[in-house]
């Protein structure tokens, strides 16, 4: 299957290529602006892929230009789907990434899908009006929205929380500034997440919506905990009011069942790395 992909040069493209090509996938990666409407219709028509994966987002809820998110994550989406829409030759699959961050404080622990959004960010708040804009494409595009949880893994910007402390112990500096060390996340794994995709671009139902998670939780004391254990060094905690967030979610645990039976549908076993392997693979090297 020849599949073109938005951000294949990012932290979660390049970990989806390499799972599509191990499987004999071709990636054409789009390189265009998203809010170059132009461009991205030239490339999609020059590429003729069998399918979408569209990754390139603005994805750091700290990013200073609120306004950003929406340009980005909303029109420069709208964009590829309109591109997608001049295509001679109808896409099998688009698979669109969102976000667990739509949920926000939900009353509700693990989250299914079926909960009622309650986003606390703009960047939430842009993934889920990017999901209903979507949605007005459902009649010409077989869409499949997915929600990853919290992951990560080596090549991941230093900007979010698990890479920056990784590169403290690995450093060994002495202290160490975080915000709110009492909220509690999934940490998955970057390899699960990219062999999730590449399966739910297959095998996804189109018009459904997919959380992509474990249903296991940490908080931050327990990762440092972790590291500390690994590497025989002990971080002073500082915590800095400026990166304490407003509205900050309290714990974002997903529930895994619809993801879950669509893989033993298929007969597939997504890769299922503990947070204790991930991080020692993280300490292991900085990037893919």
């Amino acid at each position: 299957m020849k599949i073109a992909v938005t951000g294949s040069n990012g932290f979660t493209g390049r970990f989806f290529a390499a799972a599509a090509a191990t499987a004999g996938h071709e990636i054409v990666p789009l390189l265009s602006d998203l809010n170059d409407s132009t461009g991205l219709q030239r490339e999609l028509q020059a590429a003729n892929p069998d399918a979408l994966v569209h990754l390139a987002a603005i994805s750091f809820v700290g990013h200073a230009d609120d306004e950003a998110f929406y340009k980005v994550n909303v029109i420069g989406s709208m964009n590829v789907l309109n591109a997608l829409c001049t295509l001679q030759r109808p896409v099998k699959k688009v698979l669109l990434a969102s976000s667990a961050n739509i949920y926000g404080n939900s009353p509700h622990s693990p989250i299914a899908e079926d909960q009622i959004p309650s986003p606390v960010n703009h960047y939430a708040m842009s993934k889920l009006a990017m999901e209903y804009m979507a949605r007005t494409y459902a009649d010409r595009l077989p869409l499949v929205i997915t929600r990853p949880f919290n992951y990560t893994g080596p090549g991941q910007a230093a900007n979010f929380v698990i890479p920056k402390i990784v590169g403290h112990f690995r450093e060994r500096r002495a202290t160490i500034e975080l915000g709110n060390i009492h909220v509690e996340r999934e940490f998955n794994d970057i390899r699960m997440i990219g062999a999730a995709y590449l399966a739910l671009l297959q095998y996804g139902q189109a018009a459904e919506t997919y959380n992509v998670c474990t249903g296991q939780t940490y908080n931050l004391q327990s990762v440092i905990a972790q590291l500390s254990a690994m590497t025989g060094h002990a971080l002073t905690i500082h915590v800095n009011p400026a990166f304490v967030r407003a509205n900050e979610v309290h714990r974002l645990c997903g529930d895994p069942r619809k993801l879950n039976a669509c893989m033993a549908a298929h007969g597939i076993e997504l890769p299922a790395p503990d947070l204790a392997d991930t991080l020692r693979w993280m300490l292991r090297e900085d990037a893919p």
